[in-house]
């Protein structure tokens, strides 16, 4: 088995955040904007990068899902959420800045699907344990 590094882990959460941010970003180029002008005239590049999206987001998802857990994703998402007050707390955020509070919570929303993608490896790391998550029964 591949053991995962560093390097591994930015190129995930690199994808992930490209994900998050072609998706939507404060800067009003994002497909949510495209789509939000462009519906009415609705184009197949429109839904070709729709449905790109929709594929990039349940690789992720599932991926997350799988490698997490459903207990796993809350605990994660609430170790982000408590790193955000943390943020707010110390004065380093504001949430009277809307754009610098949107693109924290968009990076955040990026870690917590690399977490997701490069968990069972880091699991594995730690404990020498693997997952599987299809069998073969021949």
């Amino acid at each position: 088995m591949k053991q995962i590094s560093g390097k591994g882990i930015g190129i995930r959460f690199v994808f992930a955040l490209l994900l998050v941010i072609l998706t939507y970003n404060p800067t009003g180029y994002s497909y949510f904007h495209w789509f939000k002008v462009a519906a009415s005239d609705f184009t197949p590049l429109l839904g070709l990068g729709g449905i790109a999206l929709i594929i990039g987001w349940v690789i992720y998802i599932r991926a997350t899902l799988r490698s997490l857990g459903p207990i796993g994703l809350i605990l994660a998402t609430i170790f982000f959420i408590f790193i955000l007050w943390l943020l707010i707390d110390w004065g380093v955020l504001s949430m009277e800045t809307v754009s610098a509070f949107t693109w924290v919570v968009l990076i955040l929303i990026a870690a917590i699907l690399c977490i997701g993608m490069s968990w069972s490896h880091i699991r594995r790391r730690m404990s020498g344990q693997q997952d599987t998550d299809d069998t073969d029964d021949n």
